[in-house]
């Protein structure tokens, strides 16, 4: 966290959060009063929060993504491993939702995979292989990427709700002040 009210980082286009540490310092420079700073606060977090949701829907993503490419590489490597032995692969796939059919795969050299966009193309058992793999290591550093976004913005947000915190009891304080000043002259 930031110790300085001037200092401001970006994570990957993420804005980051200003600590403030002296109110009265952060509205003269910023040139708000209370109100558009607590206004100005509220938004960044609905930012922050709107942020936070999409890269938490990517996150979901890419986790059951991973544990089907993993899949696919378990069932290339099956079948690498039983060519040239002459023994069938017996195999239920989906072939519709709820609905499995029944296979006997006998020695192949190649599988087909979906690339997405109702596209399927054949591969060599080999290159499936590397296909698959370059795309789970992948998938894998965007999951570390996104999990490293997702810990910057909750930083972020942190830092924002603390912010507005403190904005807002430094208003009650000064209220009180003046109140306090107003009925001690009247006396």
């Amino acid at each position: 966290m930031a110790s300085s009210s001037s200092s401001s980082t970006e994570r990957r286009g993420i804005p980051g959060a200003q600590f403030v540490e002296d109110v009265e310092t952060y509205l003269n420079q910023s040139g708000l009063d209370v109100n558009s700073a607590l206004s100005f606060l509220q938004e960044r977090l609905q930012q922050y929060k709107l942020v936070e949701m999409k890269l938490l829907a990517q996150q979901r993503d890419l986790q059951a993504k991973i544990p089907d490419i993993e899949k696919c590489l378990d069932v290339v490597s099956t079948l690498q491993a039983k060519k040239g032995t002459g023994e069938a692969i017996i195999a239920d796939f989906e072939v519709s939702e709820g609905i499995y059919s029944r296979a006997s795969i006998e020695d192949t050299d190649s599988v087909c995979l979906w690339l997405g966009a109702n596209v399927m193309l054949e591969y060599s058992c080999e290159e499936a292989t590397s296909l698959l793999q370059k795309n789970l290591d992948n998938a894998k550093a965007s999951l570390e990427v996104l999990v490293a976004d997702l810990q910057f913005l909750r930083d972020q947000v942190t830092i924002t709700q603390v912010t507005i915190a403190r904005v807002y009891n430094w208003d009650v304080h000064q209220r009180r002040m003046r109140q306090a000043a107003g009925t001690s002259t009247d006396s």
